[in-house]
């Protein structure tokens, strides 16, 4: 992704997806389900659900295991999850956006 499609991206509306994120995870590294990306990845099952069902953010660490895995930039990752944010920023809120 370049960085003009990335300003086309953060031109949409800010929504944040996590199973755009998880499939496209799938689609880029050609597995055909969510245990096959779990085994990519090296992160158990329940973790995948948790995201997909919202009852868990991608965190940081997921976000450096998948740009480890993939190649893909943070900020394509960023973009892919729906983070839309340029920066982002650690406060006293730790590990949550700023």
């Amino acid at each position: 992704m370049t960085m003009k499609s990335l300003d086309a991206v953060a031109a949409a509306p800010l929504q944040y997806d996590p199973n755009h994120f998880v499939d496209q995870l799938s689609a880029r590294l050609k597995v055909k389900n969510d245990a096959a990306l779990c085994r990519q990845l090296g992160i158990s099952p329940p973790l995948i659900s948790k995201i997909r069902h919202q009852r868990l953010p991608i965190g940081a660490s997921l976000l450096i295991r998948a740009h480890e895995v993939t190649g893909l930039a943070i900020a394509e990752l960023r973009a892919l999850m729906g983070d839309r944010r340029r920066k982002y920023r650690i406060g006293e809120g730790f590990g949550k956006a700023a």
